[in-house]
């Protein structure tokens, strides 16, 4: 008995002894979605002020008392409309007396230049000297200046005239006048700066011009991708332009950019740009501010990614790929503007690969993973956007 059992004892032990082969290590799970590069259109909202497409200040060009405001606040008028009277009487007598002392010095001239050419035939006889003759020339010379400077002193005094009747210097809608009729207004210099007393104002609000600001940094890089033929302008070469007005609502007219500033603000590294829209039945008015959606146009070939999917390092912006055999390999991208959720990477990528979106705090650069493929989150319903506003 005890024979056999030693070696069953023996047995026990070695198997005792045998080791179980280790656990195979656990995948991490992520989750990645495939990209292609495609057209992408560079949309942009800013904020941006509206503004008159021409503003004019009507001021007084001569002094004397308002006699009379021929316009209806408000209402449109027309280059050359008359808007007010200023009394005329001080400078119609004016021009009379300047149109009298011209008729009586052109009466001056008239004689000088009989006197000169009667004086040139008697010296050829030798009945008057030279002498007599070089006066009667200047003589003439003298009269027919002093007629050209009172034809120039008439001329003044009809423009001063001219200008007692206040037109409008534009087309545009008249604004509320600020001299009342009976005051009396002055041609110098005024608090307002306009070089006489403020009247009125006249704004061309059809069309109207938006003015907002953009970084420098996104203007050169949106010009150097221009230049490289990387991104082109929709429509006729001008990015386009739509409006959202305050209350929400869309703007029904189209505008288009037409002015970059060559200037950047020191306090802000902003440059101006101003687009024109057509204003025809004056909902948009000067002051109002404004959300502007810009149309860059399209980029000819880019990928769009998950924001959640773009890291950054002291290297620069950078995507995670699962590669052949589920290896994590990294992607160094240029990614400078976004399009709504996603990035718009320019560079660093190809076609079909598939990018980590979700996971990543899982994955890492030569690590294994098991791959899924992402579903983007559905957008929720109307009723529950609203609930979470």
């Amino acid at each position: 008995m005890r024979w056999k059992f030693v070696p069953a004892m023996t047995l026990g032990l070695l198997a005792g002894c045998s080791k179980a082969p280790p656990p195979q290590p656990t995948q991490a799970q992520v989750y990645t979605q495939a990209v292609k590069a495609q057209h992408v259109v560079l949309r942009e909202q800013f904020s941006g002020r509206v503004s008159s497409f021409q503003s004019a200040n009507v001021v007084a060009r001569v002094s004397g008392a308002l006699l009379e405001r021929t316009y209806r606040e408000g209402d449109p008028v027309r280059r050359g409309q008359l808007l007010f009277r200023i009394d005329p009487s001080f400078y119609r007598a004016q021009l009379d007396n300047d149109l009298g002392t011209l008729a009586q010095d052109r009466a001056v001239l008239a004689n000088a230049t009989i006197t000169a050419q009667r004086n040139r035939k008697l010296v050829a006889l030798g009945t008057i000297s030279q002498q007599v003759v070089d006066n009667a020339d200047a003589a003439e010379r003298s009269a027919a200046a002093k007629v050209q400077a009172d034809e120039a002193q008439v001329e003044t005094a009809r423009v001063n005239l001219g200008y007692t009747n206040v037109v409008a210097p534009i087309d545009g809608t008249a604004g509320q006048q600020q001299v009342t009729v009976g005051a009396i207004v002055g041609s110098g210099t005024s608090d307002s700066g306009a070089g006489g007393t403020l009247l009125t104002t006249i704004e061309r609000i059809d069309p109207v011009y938006v003015n907002f600001t953009i970084s420098a940094a996104e203007l050169l890089a949106l010009r150097k991708a221009q230049t490289d033929g990387q991104v082109q302008l929709a429509g006729k070469g001008k990015a386009r332009v739509t409006l959202d007005l305050p209350d929400g609502s869309v703007y029904p007219h189209e505008g288009v950019l037409d002015f970059s500033g060559v200037l950047v603000s020191a306090a802000t590294g902003a440059v101006n740009l101003r687009a024109t829209v057509p204003n025809p039945g004056h909902l948009l008015l000067p002051g109002m501010y404004v959300t502007l959606d810009v149309d860059f146009g399209s980029r000819k070939a880019a990928w769009l990614v998950p924001q959640q999917a773009l890291l950054r390092d002291a290297s620069g912006p950078y995507l995670l790929a699962v590669g052949d055999g589920g290896k994590v390999v990294r992607r160094n991208v240029v990614a400078r503007d976004s399009l709504g959720t996603d990035w718009i990477v320019t560079s660093g990528l190809a076609d079909g690969e598939q990018i980590i979106v979700s996971g990543l705090q899982k994955a890492s650069e030569g690590s294994i993973v098991a791959a899924s493929a992402w579903q983007a989150p559905a957008a929720p319903a109307p009723d529950e956007t609203a609930a979470h506003r």
